[in-house]
């Protein structure tokens, strides 16, 4: 695979408490997402966050490292539902920390069992760039797989 480099270009006007930003694609994909810290840490009255880009980011990376295994297993995905949680927390100390990322995952396959999917699971886990990143850091990262 050859070197990958992605941008995001972020606009922050104010102080953190009272600012706002937005972050954009640097490939065009999205632009003009708001965030702020009212909506980082409150309701998020359709803006994002920090970690709700992280968790899309994980699940993302995630989805595409199973798939790649289901068709190793000769089982390729007819559907994939994915959902990530992430969990900042305070860590005594340290501040605020990212110190969770749950994976929930279900797979349709034509002729995929229990057993290939979770032998493809934690190969797609194991390669997944995100998942290392995550683990490296010291978070709690689980994967939970089952059939559709």
């Amino acid at each position: 695979m050859p070197r990958i480099e992605r941008t995001a270009d972020i606009v922050w006007e104010g102080t953190v408490a009272r600012g706002a930003g937005t972050i954009a694609a640097g490939s065009g994909a999205f632009s003009g997402l708001g965030y702020s810290l009212a909506t980082r840490i409150g309701q998020p009255e359709g803006k994002t966050s920090p970690e709700e880009l992280l968790a899309a980011a994980h699940g993302g990376c995630l989805t595409m490292s199973l798939a790649s295994e289901l068709v190793a297993a000769g089982t390729p995905p007819g559907r994939l539902e994915v959902a990530c949680l992430i969990v900042m927390d305070e860590v005594e100390g340290q501040g605020h920390q990212i110190i969770g990322s749950h994976v929930d995952l279900v797979a349709a396959a034509d002729g995929l069992d229990d057993d290939v999917l979770q032998a493809a699971v934690v190969k797609a886990d194991e390669s997944c760039p995100f998942s290392t990143l995550l683990r490296h850091a010291g978070v709690d990262v689980t994967v939970a797989a089952r059939l559709a």
